[in-house]
């Protein structure tokens, strides 16, 4: 049973690298394009990561295997951000209309999966769209939560989690004030915190837990 999916999975890595090399950045010539080159970008950016996922369940997070689709997760995305970095910086963001139904969408996770520098660069903008409806606050949650976790601060919305190599299982990047969190959820209109890391994660949060280890993010940031 594992060859097969083993063989399947090979098969749409092949067919997600081909289709990222038909069309590239130069492709965006015109606006009208646009949900074309989103789609291309979506499947090429998504489907290594949930290759990689699956790969990982069956033989590890350490496998060669889920470090070889690792590589290619990073070559796509090279390829996925010049595509998003010409389509925000020729035509701002997009509307819903010209993006496609999940365009905006695509265009976040391109981002979210970018160094710090880009998620910063493009954060002004996409409080705009925000604010101009083109926009759904929770994407913007997203990357304001990496942009802090990068910079090794506290995140606000609870929306990262991270890979603890010591324990070897993933936990929830510490959070701002952990008792006022769905407060804070609630103003921007998402789930708890609760029901958003089950529904995501399949994780469950322990609010004594986190409140602990807030302090103890909080105390070893003084000690540096």
């Amino acid at each position: 049973m594992k060859y097969i999916l083993l063989s399947c999975l090979v098969f749409l890595i092949n067919c997600s690298n081909k289709t990222n090399l038909k069309v590239t950045s130069t492709a965006i010539e015109k606006e009208e394009n646009l949900i074309q080159v989103l789609d291309t970008i979506w499947s090429t950016e998504q489907t290594p990561i949930r290759l990689r996922d699956s790969l990982m369940a069956i033989y590890g997070v350490d496998s060669e295997l889920v470090k070889g689709q690792q590589a290619i997760i990073e070559k796509n995305h090279a390829i996925n951000e010049k595509k998003v970095k010409d389509i925000l910086d020729k035509y701002g963001w997009p509307t819903k209309e010209k993006a496609g139904q999940q365009g905006n969408w695509t265009i976040c996770n391109v981002i979210q999966h970018s160094d710090n520098e880009v998620r910063i660069k493009y954060l002004p903008m996409m409080r705009q769209a925000v604010k101009d409806k083109k926009l759904e606050p929770r994407f913007l949650v997203r990357a304001e939560d990496r942009i802090a976790t990068e910079r090794g601060d506290l995140q606000i919305y609870g929306g990262q989690m991270k890979y603890y190599p010591k324990t070897k299982s993933f936990n929830l990047w510490p959070v701002y004030d952990p008792v006022n969190i769905d407060k804070r959820r609630t103003e921007i209109g998402l789930d708890s915190i609760a029901v958003f890391l089950k529904n995501r994660f399949d994780f469950e949060w322990n609010l004594e837990e986190q409140i602990k280890r807030t302090k103890e993010f909080e105390l070893a940031k003084q000690k540096k």
